[in-house]
C-alpha cells in the first residue's frame, strides 16, 4: 500500500537553505567594494537583498509552502494574466525603469520590481496545469466505451492536445513579444528550454516538442542577427582571444578571476577582479569573483550544492501523485539548476555568455523573491510524494 509522506522534504530544505545563506555570505564580501564606491556604505546591496529580497521571499515561499495546492491551480491564469499586465507596465513612463538599455524594471511606490522573474514562476504553474488537464487519465463522463480500466486512449489526449496547441502558442508568442521588447533574451531563453523538456516529459506529440525548440532556435537566431553584441557573445565563446580589450573583455576578465582562485582560492573578500575589472561582479559575473575567493574548493561545493538540489527535485518528479505537481516540479527544479549551471558554464567558457544570474547567489531582490516561492511550492509538493 502507498504511503503519503505528509512532511516537506527535508534534505531539499536543508540545500535550500544552505544555498540561500551561502547566497547572502557571498554578496556581503563581493559587494563590498562596489557599495562603498557609489554609496558611501558597504552594506547598501547587502541590506538591499534582505529587506527587499530574502524577508519577503520567505515569508512569500513559507505561505506557497502552507496553501493547499488546489488553491494555487485556481489562481493559476489569473497570476499569469497579472504577470503579462506587470511586464507591460515596464514601458509606461514614471512607472518603468530603464537601465543598461534596458526596460525591465517597474516602481510601484516604494516598491522596485522585475517582472519577468516572477514570469519563469507564473509560466511554469501555468504550463504544468496546462499540461496536466490535456493529458489527463481520468475518464470522462459518458464516455465509457472509449476507456478501459486504468488506461486513456492515446489518440483522443493528442487530438485534444492538438486542438489546444494554438492557444499555448499565442501565450508564448505574447511572452516572447515583452521579452524581445525589454529585452530580456536571457529570460526567453530560459523559459523556452523549461517548456520544451515539460513538454517532452508530459508525453506530448513529439512535433509538439519540435515546433518550440525549432521555432525558439529561428527566433533567437534571427534575435541575435539583429543585435551585433549578442553575435559577440558566440563569436568571442568560439574564439576568446578575439578582441581581447574590446567583445572579449568580460570573459578574459572573467577566466583571469576563476583561474586566479587556485584550489583554496585567495580568501573572502579578497578578490582582485571585483575592484572593477570585472563587469557586473555582483550579479551576472558573482560566481567567478567567489571562485577567486574560495578557489577550486569552493567553486566544488557550490557545485556540488546544486547538483543535490537537482537529484532531490529528481526525486519529488518520479514520486509526485499527480500530473500538474509533476509537470509543476520538472518546472521549477529545471529552473533553479539550469540557471545555475547556465551561469556556471558561461563563467568557465563551456557556454556562451547569456546574461543568466546565479540562482539564490546574484543581486536581485524579485529573483530571490520568485526563487523562494518556487522553492516554497516544490516543498509543497514534496509532502505529497508517495514515500
Amino acid at each position: 500500500m502507498t504511503r503519503i509522506n505528509k512532511k516537506p522534504d527535508i534534505f531539499l530544505l536543508g540545500v535550500s537553505a544552505v544555498l540561500v545563506v551561502l547566497g547572502i555570505l557571498i554578496l556581503a564580501s563581493v559587494s563590498a567594494s562596489y557599495s562603498e564606491e557609489k554609496f558611501g556604505t558597504t552594506y547598501y546591496f547587502l541590506k538591499h537583498q534582505v529587506v527587499w529580497g530574502l524577508l519577503p521571499g520567505l515569508i512569500l515561499g513559507f505561505l506557497a509552502f502552507r496553501i493547499k495546492l488546489e488553491f494555487i491551480k485556481k489562481w493559476i491564469p489569473l497570476a499569469l494574466l497579472g504577470n503579462l499586465i506587470l511586464m507591460g507596465m515596464v514601458f509606461l513612463p514614471k512607472i518603468g525603469s530603464t537601465y543598461g538599455g534596458a526596460s525591465r524594471w517597474i516602481h510601484l511606490g516604494f516598491i522596485s520590481l522585475q517582472p519577468a522573474e516572477f514570469l519563469k514562476l507564473t509560466f511554469i504553474l501555468y504550463l504544468a496545469l496546462w499540461l496536466a488537464n490535456r493529458t489527463s487519465r481520468q475518464k470522462p463522463e459518458g464516455k465509457k466505451s472509449l476507456y478501459k480500466t486504468d488506461k486513456y486512449d492515446v489518440g483522443l489526449i493528442e487530438n485534444k492536445l492538438s486542438k489546444t496547441f494554438f492557444s499555448f502558442l499565442v501565450v508564448m508568442g505574447l511572452i516572447s513579444f515583452f521579452l524581445i521588447l525589454q529585452p530580456d533574451i536571457s529570460t526567453l531563453g530560459v523559459i523556452l528550454i523549461i517548456a520544451a523538456l515539460m513538454y517532452f516529459i508530459a508525453g506530448t506529440p513529439l512535433w509538439h516538442c519540435l515546433v518550440i525548440i525549432v521555432g525558439g532556435a529561428i527566433g533567437l537566431l534571427g534575435i541575435v542577427k539583429l543585435a551585433p553584441y549578442r553575435l559577440n557573445r558566440i563569436l568571442v565563446f568560439l574564439d576568446p582571444q578575439k578582441d581581447p580589450m574590446g567583445i572579449g573583455y568580460h570573459i578574459k576578465q572573467a577566466m583571469i578571476a576563476v583561474g586566479s582562485g587556485g584550489i583554496f582560492g585567495k580568501g573572502l573578500g579578497m578578490s582582485h577582479q571585483k575592484f572593477g575589472f570585472l563587469p557586473e561582479s555582483i550579479s551576472d559575473s558573482i560566481f567567478a569573483i567567489f571562485a577567486e575567493e574560495t578557489g577550486f574548493v569552493g567553486a566544488l561545493i557550490l557545485i556540488i550544492l546544486f547538483s543535490l538540489f537537482l537529484w532531490r527535485g529528481i526525486y519529488i518528479i518520479k514520486n509526485s501523485p499527480d500530473r500538474f505537481q509533476k509537470f509543476s516540479a520538472v518546472g521549477i527544479t529545471v529552473w533553479i539548476t539550469f540557471q545555475a549551471f547556465a551561469n556556471i558554464g558561461a563563467m568557465i567558457r563551456i557556454l556562451p555568455l547569456g546574461g543568466i544570474p546565479l540562482t539564490f547567489i546574484s543581486y536581485g531582490g524579485s529573483a530571490l523573491i520568485a526563487e523562494l516561492i518556487g522553492v516554497g511550492i516544490l516543498l509543497n509538493i514534496s509532502k505529497n510524494v508517495k514515500a
